[in-house]
């Protein structure tokens, strides 16, 4: 029985501003997304629907190209869309990650060329991940809407980029204490008038702390972010919940609700329906019954509808449902 709805949760969390999507691959965590930023949008909310799923589907879900781009959702007022462009994240990266190590090169009197450790850092495949996080963190720093939505990737992958502000944390004291023991070092073996002379990569990496402390502050804040997972009435969508929902309470990240999506309407099967309707409708009796016994905070439940949602009507229906009281 739901105790809470996702209207109810909102309406407990008014300064609600960062509100992310997640859960299994195929649970429909865009049209969610995509139906929560309508809802907030209609609601008066200048709003961004932005994805961080490196294989997008706004775009096909609106109808338009949101690609690279904040742009403005047709005929919805108050409402953009973003499919992160991580190509563009990623050379970007490369080229301010190319600065940083010369700057240190060249405070280090390293002859080695900074496009060798620029080329073995960005083969790595954590490099893209970290560029969009950066890329997202961006967006909640400029400030520009008074609502965010986010299309995350599925669980894992989301686990990690929300993860990353305590990461990078942890790694960037690790640094800044190895850079300080480094320095005093050498300014007792040094005798050249170096001495006095800032440090590229100290200072880099305390600015580098600030904007994570900054960022993992936003995404803690219980008045301000919420993740939502996102379920079907199937095994696997029900075990990966279970699996990392513990993760982002242990991490801090503050947990709206699990919405069920995909359920069939029991009322539109007929004793004489196929069987294999019959069959499915049994097999979601018993997956809701897992769902019930193991999640304390289901905030909706959201029909299989009749066709693909696909524009911004079928999301308003979707939206109704969602966030119904």
């Amino acid at each position: 029985m739901i105790t809470t709805t996702t209207c109810q949760f909102l309406d407990l969390h008014p300064k609600m501003k960062y509100v992310f999507f997640g859960g299994k691959g195929g649970v429909g965590k865009t049209v969610m997304a995509g139906a929560a930023a309508l809802w907030m949008a209609r609601g008066g909310k200048r709003t961004l629907l932005a994805s961080t799923n490196p294989v997008h589907s706004l775009s096909s879900m609106l109808d338009q190209d949101v690609y690279g781009k904040p742009t403005p959702v047709t005929n919805v007022p108050n409402m953009d869309a973003y499919e992160i462009d991580t190509r563009e994240t990623i050379a970007r990266s490369k080229v301010d990650l190319t600065k940083k190590i010369e700057w240190f090169l060249r405070y280090a009197d390293i002859k080695t060329r900074a496009d060798e450790f620029v080329e073995s850092a960005t083969m790595n495949p954590a490099f893209e991940e970290s560029a969009m996080f950066e890329n997202m963190i961006d967006l909640m720093f400029e400030d520009k809407y008074e609502a965010y939505v986010f299309d995350t990737a599925p669980t894992a992958n989301a686990r990690r980029l929300l993860g990353m502000s305590s990461v990078y944390g942890m790694w960037v004291n690790k640094m800044v204490q190895s850079r300080e023991e480094a320095k005093s070092l050498r300014e007792l073996l040094s005798y050249s008038d170096k001495k006095g002379e800032k440090d590229p990569l100290m200072e880099y990496l305390v600015q580098l702390r600030a904007r994570m402390e900054r960022a993992k502050s936003l995404l803690t804040d219980v008045e301000k972010t919420s993740f939502f997972f996102i379920a079907i009435p199937e095994a696997l969508p029900i075990a990966v919940i279970k699996r990392f929902i513990n993760w982002f309470h242990e991490f801090g990240i503050p947990v709206g609700g699990v919405i069920v999506n995909m359920l069939i309407d029991k009322e539109s099967v007929k004793p004489d329906s196929p069987e294999f309707v019959r069959n499915r409708v049994a097999m979601q009796d018993r997956h809701m019954e897992d769902i019930w016994r193991s999640f304390s905070d289901v905030c909706a439940i959201v029909p299989l509808f009749e066709t693909e949602v696909c524009g911004v009507d079928m999301l308003g229906r979707v939206a109704e449902r969602v966030f119904a009281r």
